[in-house]
C-alpha cells in the first residue's frame, strides 16, 4: 500500500494486521482520487473509520487542507500515527481514538468531504449515513459523502437530506456518492453507474 499521487507519491504506508478495518486497494484509491481530480486542493475532509489512514493521506498529499481521522480500534491508531508521520502530515491531521458515532453526534464542523469505510458486514455504513442525514450540516453545501463497501451489503436507504449522485464498482469495492439533496430537483434522476472488473 502506496501513496498514488501528490507531495508524498510514492511512500509506503503500513497495514492494520487483523480485519477491524476496511482495507482500500490502490487501484480502487487511485480510480476515487482521479474522479477528484481538481476537487481536492484546499479541502477538509473526515476519514471516518480510517484505519491506515491511507484514504485521508493521500487526500493531504494532493492539496487537501486538513483531515480528521477517527477510529476506535488502538492498533490501527498506532499505525495511523506511523503512516502520518512517514509521509509529513502529522501537522494537517487531528487524530480521534474513539466512536464514529460519538463523534457525529457531538461535532458541529462542516467537511467537504466524508469519507465512512466500516468493518464489513455490520450494516455500519447504513447507520453513518443515516446519522449524516440527521446532521446534513456536517456536510459542505458542494460536499460530498463517499461510501466504501462491499456490492452484497448495499440495500436501499432512506435519506431525505441527501441524495446518491453516483456509483462505482471496482471488482468487489463499491463507492457510493451522496450530496445535499437539492429541494429545486422534483424529480430524482438515476444515479450515474460504472462498473470494472478487478
Amino acid at each position: 500500500m502506496r501513496v498514488i499521487a501528490g507531495s508524498a507519491k510514492g511512500r509506503k504506508l503500513l497495514s492494520v494486521p487483523g480485519d477491524t478495518t476496511r482495507p482500500i486497494t490502490d487501484r480502487v484509491k487511485e480510480s476515487l482520487f482521479n474522479l477528484l481530480r481538481g476537487y481536492v486542493e484546499g479541502t477538509t475532509w473526515l476519514d471516518l473509520f480510517a484505519g491506515t489512514g491511507a484514504v485521508g493521506i493521500e487526500a493531504l498529499s494532493q492539496g487537501a487542507e486538513r483531515v480528521v481521522f477517527i477510529d476506535r480500534v488502538r492498533k490501527a491508531i498506532e499505525v495511523l500515527r506511523k503512516n502520518l508521520e512517514t509521509t509529513g502530515f502529522t501537522e494537517q491531521a487531528q487524530i480521534v481514538h474513539g466512536d464514529a458515532f460519538q463523534y457525529l453526534k457531538h461535532t458541529d464542523a462542516a467537511f467537504d468531504y466524508i469519507y465512512v469505510a466500516p468493518p464489513q458486514y455490520q450494516d455500519l455504513w447504513a447507520k453513518t449515513l443515516t446519522l449524516l442525514n440527521e446532521k446534513p450540516q456536517l456536510l459542505a453545501e458542494d460536499g460530498r459523502i463517499i461510501v466504501q463497501i462491499h456490492p452484497k451489503e448495499f440495500h436501499p436507504l432512506s435519506t431525505p437530506n441527501l441524495t446518491m449522485t453516483a456509483e462505482r464498482r471496482y471488482g468487489s469495492t463499491l463507492l457510493l456518492f451522496y450530496a445535499h439533496r437539492q429541494a429545486e430537483r422534483e424529480q430524482e434522476q438515476e444515479p450515474e453507474q460504472e462498473y470494472e472488473q478487478e
